[in-house]
């Protein structure tokens, strides 16, 4: 086992154990448990709040320090909801997905898209309640999801058995990954992928979110470009008190598909910066978006710097 990926067999089944175990606790009840474990995290985690803050000073320079503090740790309150909510959702009675979808917003796209016949690409980027999503569409039509698999392979089970409950299809990113979802994609399915992951060296370019620079996939313009299929922005917003998730689909800007890597990444980035405008209480800032140009180091020790 590389020191990369280390596994860990006694804690995976710790892991394991209690996110099965909070499957039987009520999304209301989780998510409070998550607002007090989010405000006790936000000062003891400086590692993840550093990132935070950066993040949100780049994208948010119009804010004060104060205005952006408030909204990482409102963003670290959603941040324990993902992980405390995966378990009720994978786990959780078989209706959960029927109950706790409350409202759409913009069907018509998806139902425009789909009228095409070409199959669809689902950009679901990490906003709201991505888990949520999987499910609860896979559970009314066939559906494909690129994933990486956990770095812990003691999960590995867990988390296909959550994801797949109700007959959607994890392909690994890869070539053969890729093959499967053009093949699924000329069939007329949906295929769903995360377009905010940052890429390998060979599988990005540098392409603007929020006016900055940012290292940015490739793969879902290519796949839209072989494919034909039509890209539809879907994300699921959550809503107070636990009482579910109003769905989100939003039609993609037409250059995602650009044949220029470049012209097609700004349109990506575009699209998810589009969504995460909306509510970006409920975007995962803990990712490091930036700091792949030489010299730039956003997320280095002390106050945030482009130095």
């Amino acid at each position: 086992m590389s020191k990369k990926n280390p596994d860990r067999p006694l804690l995976g089944r710790v892991i394991a154990a209690l996110v099965r175990g909070s499957g039987r606790l009520p999304l209301p009840a989780l998510h409070a448990i998550a607002l007090g474990l989010g405000h006790l995290i936000w000062p003891l985690r400086e590692p993840n709040r550093r990132i935070i803050e950066a993040n949100l000073a780049i994208c948010y320079p119009d804010l004060s320090l104060r205005e952006r503090r408030r909204l990482g740790r409102r963003s670290m309150v959603e941040t324990a909801k993902t992980a405390l909510e995966a378990g009720r959702l994978w786990f959780g009675p078989a209706t959960i997905t029927e109950r706790l979808w409350r409202e759409t917003e913009g069907a018509e796209h998806l139902e425009a898209a789909q009228a095409q016949g070409r199959g669809v690409i689902l950009a679901i980027p990490h906003l709201g309640c991505w888990e949520f999503l999987g499910l609860a569409l896979s559970r009314q039509q066939a559906m494909t999801s690129l994933y990486r698999p956990p770095r812990m392979a003691t999960l590995e089970t867990l988390v296909r058995d959550g994801r797949e409950r109700f007959g959607a299809r994890l392909v690994p990113v890869g070539s053969r990954g890729i093959r499967a979802v053009l093949t699924r994609l000329r069939a007329g399915e949906l295929v769903a992928i995360l377009p905010d992951q940052a890429p390998a060296k060979e599988n990005g370019v540098i392409a603007p979110f929020c006016g900055q620079p940012a290292w940015t996939m490739t793969l879902l313009g290519r796949l839209a470009a072989s494919s034909d299929a039509p890209v539809v922005f879907t994300w699921a917003e959550r809503l107070p008190r636990g009482r579910g998730f109003r769905v989100h689909f939003e039609p993609a800007p037409e250059e995602i598909a650009d044949a220029d890597p470049e012209v097609a990444t700004r349109a990506l980035n575009e699209g998810v910066e589009a969504c995460v405008r909306q509510r970006p209480d409920q975007y995962q800032w803990c990712y490091r978006r930036f700091g792949h140009i030489k010299g730039w180091k956003p997320y280095g020790k002390g106050r945030y710097s482009t130095r």
